[in-house]
This record gives structure tokens, C-alpha cells and sequence, in this order.
């Protein structure tokens, strides 16, 4: 059964270990399925749940169904460690590198941001996501520590009671007055104010920032784009080809009122990690 990419599906019939299983099953080593494992690959029905299995050694019982998603492109996928920037204990504020996800697939979750923070923080703490950038995007990331938390914080980003502000970098002169464009997004109201920080005449580029009332997917890509003022490196919505620089787009700001303490929580990102000219 060894290839690059495959499924694996196997219902237990009587008390077994899941790696040699899964191996025998496979054709792959025990350590490869124990690496799969450890990123998130290998999946565990028991009755109506479904969740992924990381321990090797946790007992199996007859009816439970085992799942390996193995895709060697996938698992071998690395990326830069997220930052973190705040810990308030019931939630976080992270630094998001290029490429990392803000949600796994049945193929693995190891490049995710939650998966980095589980991992890495300390009090260990369960983390859920809040909020999305897009995998080529980076910048600042709230992550929940408890359901509560989570919760609360989610309700502001629903209710447009958190400001978030993005500087991003685009192609030719961006006009000097502020932008305001509320064109749809996939057929749903949003809208973003674009404000020039500088123009660079010799590479024809302005550094802007955008404040956005909604959260649509590739709004920000999507309304510079519809200006005539791509963001450098957006292969999807602009002129960048395969040569092009990582996608200039960061979630620089992040302001609220803390739903738990009732403070306003301000935070920027070091000027090192902005985009810059």
C-alpha cells in the first residue's frame, strides 16, 4: 500500500496496539506512524466522536475505528515558530509566521497556530482559534485558552467591537486621501478604509494601512486589487508570479476591551515584524 498519499481504515476486532496496526496495515514503519501520529494524521472513532489519536500507547477498544491520513508532502511540511507577543491566561496574542495555518486538515494540523501554542506554552493550556489570517498572511493572532474565553472574545470580532488594522504593501501610488470601499466580498457586505503611510517612487510601491469593519475572506486582497493596487505577492488576486516575494500583508493592531477584565488590551506588533518599504 506504500505510495506518497493514501487512506487507511481499519475497524479493531479485538484488543490491539494502534501503531503496529496501523503499520502492518500501511507498509510503513512503526516510527512513521508514530511521527503521523504526533502530527495529527492518525484519527480514532469510538461511538459517535471522532478525534485525532496522538498517543501510541492508548488502549484500543473492539468497535473503535482507526483512520490514517498519510500524505508525505504534508507531514513533511515545516514551518517558522509563531511569537508569542501576550499571555493573559484565559487567552493569548501571537506572532503568525508565513505559512502557518490557522486550521488543519485530516492530514495533519503540525503547521497549524493552535497546534504551536498547545505545544509550546507554558502553563500548558488547550488553545482555540478566534479568528483567521490567511495561510500567507502574518501578523497578530488572539487564541482562546478556555471555551468560556473564547467564547467572549469571539462574540466582539461577531459584534465589530475589536479594532483590527493591517499595513500591507502595494503596487504603484496609492491615493493620499483615505480609502473607503465597501464593494462586496463572495456576495457579502464588507468594508475597509485604506489610508497611504508612504510611497516609494523608485520601486513604485506604498506602504498602507487598512482598518476593516468585516472580516470576509481575502477582503483586504481582494479590495486593494479592485483599486488597481494589488498587495506585492498576491498570486491569487494580483500580478505575482511564482518568483514574487511572500505576500506583503500583516495584522499589525489589535484593540479591545477585555470581555474578562474589562481593561482595553492595545497591541502592536514590534516594528521589526512590520512590513516595511
Amino acid at each position: 500500500m506504500t505510495s506518497s498519499k493514501f487512506e487507511c481504515h481499519l475497524t479493531i476486532a479485538t484488543d490491539d496496539d494502534a501503531v503496529a496496526l496501523l503499520a502492518a496495515h500501511s507498509q510503513l514503519s512503526k516510527q512513521v506512524i508514530k511521527q503521523a501520529m504526533t502530527k495529527g494524521a492518525v484519527w480514532l472513532t469510538r461511538g459517535k466522536y471522532t478525534q485525532r489519536l496522538r498517543r501510541a500507547k492508548k488502549r484500543l477498544k473492539v468497535g473503535d475505528e482507526l483512520h490514517l491520513y498519510y500524505n508525505q508532502a504534508v507531514l513533511a511540511q515545516t514551518v517558522d515558530d509563531a511569537l508569542l507577543l501576550l499571555d493573559k491566561g484565559d487567552y493569548s496574542i501571537w506572532y503568525k509566521p508565513y505559512a502557518m495555518l490557522c486550521q488543519g486538515s485530516k492530514w495533519s494540523d503540525h503547521t497549524t497556530i493552535n497546534r504551536f501554542v498547545e505545544t509550546h506554552l507554558s502553563p500548558q493550556r488547550p488553545a482555540f482559534i478566534i479568528h483567521r489570517l490567511d495561510r500567507a498572511a502574518t501578523g497578530l493572532v488572539l487564541i482562546g485558552h478556555s471555551k468560556s474565553a473564547t467564547a467572549a472574545l469571539a462574540a466582539l470580532f461577531e459584534q465589530r467591537q475589536l479594532d483590527k488594522q493591517y499595513r500591507v504593501i502595494v503596487e504603484g501610488e496609492f491615493p493620499s486621501r483615505t480609502q473607503h470601499i465597501d464593494s462586496d466580498v463572495d456576495g457579502k457586505v464588507a468594508c475597509s478604509h485604506a489610508t497611504l503611510i508612504e510611497y516609494d517612487k523608485k520601486q513604485d510601491r506604498s506602504l498602507v494601512q487598512v482598518k476593516i469593519d468585516t472580516g470576509r475572506k481575502h477582503q483586504i486582497r481582494i479590495h486593494m486589487a479592485s483599486l488597481g493596487h494589488p498587495v506585492v505577492g498576491d498570486r491569487q488576486h494580483g500580478h505575482a508570479d511564482e518568483h514574487a516575494p511572500n505576500l506583503q500583508l500583516t495584522a499589525c493592531f489589535l484593540t479591545f476591551i477585555c470581555p474578562i477584565s474589562g481593561e482595553t488590551v492595545n497591541q502592536e506588533l514590534p516594528d521589526a515584524l512590520k512590513p516595511h518599504l
